[in-house]
């Protein structure tokens, strides 16, 4: 049976940006990367931006008991 229709092309999705991670305060780390991020985006380094806000979203810190 012959094909009645043409392919469609679909375009890829809209991707809506997560929140950049915020640095926890207090913590020297948070605070280094959010200033190495700060720099990185000044020049046009989109990768290290992302590579700091992985960084800081993973760091560990200790849990708050309530």
């Amino acid at each position: 049976m012959p094909r009645s229709c043409r392919p469609v092309q679909l375009k890829d999705p809209v991707r809506v940006p997560e929140p950049e991670p915020e640095p926890v305060a207090g913590c020297d780390v948070c605070l280094a990367l959010a200033g190495q991020r700060a720099g990185a985006r000044a020049v046009g380094d989109l990768s290290k931006v992302i590579d700091c806000n992985i960084e800081i979203g993973c760091h560990p810190h200790a849990k708050v008991v309530r």
